[in-house]
Parts: structure tokens; C-alpha cells; sequence
């Protein structure tokens, strides 16, 4: 199952994220999203567990707790099409365009 992490605190490694959520079973990947510009955590990621049951134990058990003077929020991961907020559709700015029909 892949878990949401929210909320991690920019100081934090991936092997404290493992090391929290390998006290509910067994963690196959942690991943934390840095920005690609500065390298630093950007304050989320993902964790995939292989079994439902201990993923649904270490939500429960890990949500709403405190790290590093930060509190956690974690959920199960919504695939990207589910998210609330979804912007698909939505128009834009940002293309500058440099042709003109003369």
C-alpha cells in the first residue's frame, strides 16, 4: 500500500521516515520529494508498505503524531487523478508565445 506523509519536518532523512514506520511492519520504499532547485525536502513524500494490514496500523498509528516539533499527517496515497485540488482543466498563464502572422 503507498502512504502519504505530510508535514515532515525540512530536517528530516528518509532512514528516520523508514525507522518510524518499520515499528508497524515492513517498509519496501520511503520517498521523499526534494525541490529541485535548493535540495531541500519540500515536506511530504511516500511510503510503500507491503502489507495493508501494517499500512493500515502505522496510519493509524503514526497520524497526527509529533516529529521533530511537527505534526504528521498520513494517509493512504490517492492515485493523482483523485486529488482534491485537481488544476486539470483549468487554464493558465505561463506560455509565452513570440508568434505573430504578419
Amino acid at each position: 500500500m503507498n502512504i502519504y506523509i505530510g508535514n515532515i519536518p525540512r530536517t528530516t532523512d528518509e532512514q528516520t521516515v523508514r525507522s518510524l514506520f518499520e515499528e508497524y511492519g515492513e517498509v519496501s520504499e520511503v520517498k521523499l520529494l526534494k525541490d529541485q532547485y535548493s535540495g531541500e525536502l519540500r515536506g511530504f513524500g511516500f511510503i510503500t508498505m507491503d502489507s495493508q494490514e501494517e499500512a493500515e496500523k502505522a496510519i493509524e498509528g503514526i497520524n497526527s503524531t509529533e516529529l521533530d516539533g511537527r505534526t504528521l499527517v498520513v494517509n493512504k496515497a490517492r492515485p493523482r487523478g483523485e486529488r482534491s485540488g485537481n488544476r486539470q482543466g483549468q487554464g493558465g498563464g505561463g506560455g509565452y508565445r513570440n508568434s505573430r502572422s504578419w
